[in-house]
């Protein structure tokens, strides 16, 4: 009976309410800020983003955010971030609008480099043609930036 007690005491996965699947052994993030090479982006796309996503894994995880050369450390650059038009109506303009930002992620894992990737994420929300742009970006930036932040999450440390 002892030795059943010392081998599963022994045995330690660090799960979390959030979803994280993180290794003991990973303590340290660092989170770089995300350069904007996208042409006609909102000037303060890059800060926000990136404040948000070091924001969300901090308070996800237990891991320390540190300036560089973290455990686990996430880089990337915003790529695009386009409005398009959807779904002409009868009198030949858009019933809808569509805005889509990409970003394109480095995650390294020092731990374990098999976990370690370089992929792009794109998400978008649509908008009424009724309303410009303008009116509706910052709304739609936070939704978009939500659910980008929650992909790279999930495929970094998700690990489901």
């Amino acid at each position: 009976m002892f030795l059943i007690v010392v081998g599963l005491t022994g045995c330690k996965v660090n799960y979390s309410f959030t979803g994280a699947n993180i290794s003991p052994d990973v303590n340290t993030i660092s989170i770089a800020t995300f350069p904007n090479y996208a042409p006609l982006a909102q000037p303060t796309l890059s800060q926000v983003f990136s404040e948000s996503l070091k924001d969300y894994f901090v308070s996800q995880t237990s891991l320390s955010l540190v300036k560089q050369f973290g455990d686990l450390t996430i880089e990337g650059e915003i790529k695009d971030y386009r409005t398009s038009p959807l779904g002409i109506s009868q009198n030949e303009t858009a019933a809808e609008n569509r805005l889509t930002i990409i970003i394109a992620v480095r995650y390294v894992n020092t731990k374990d480099d098999s976990q370690s990737f370089e992929k792009t994420f794109s998400r978008f929300e649509d908008y009424s043609s009724a309303k410009s742009l303008s009116e509706v970006e910052d709304d739609l930036i936070s939704l978009i930036n939500e659910q980008l932040i929650q992909d790279i999450f999930n495929e970094s440390v998700g690990n489901w």
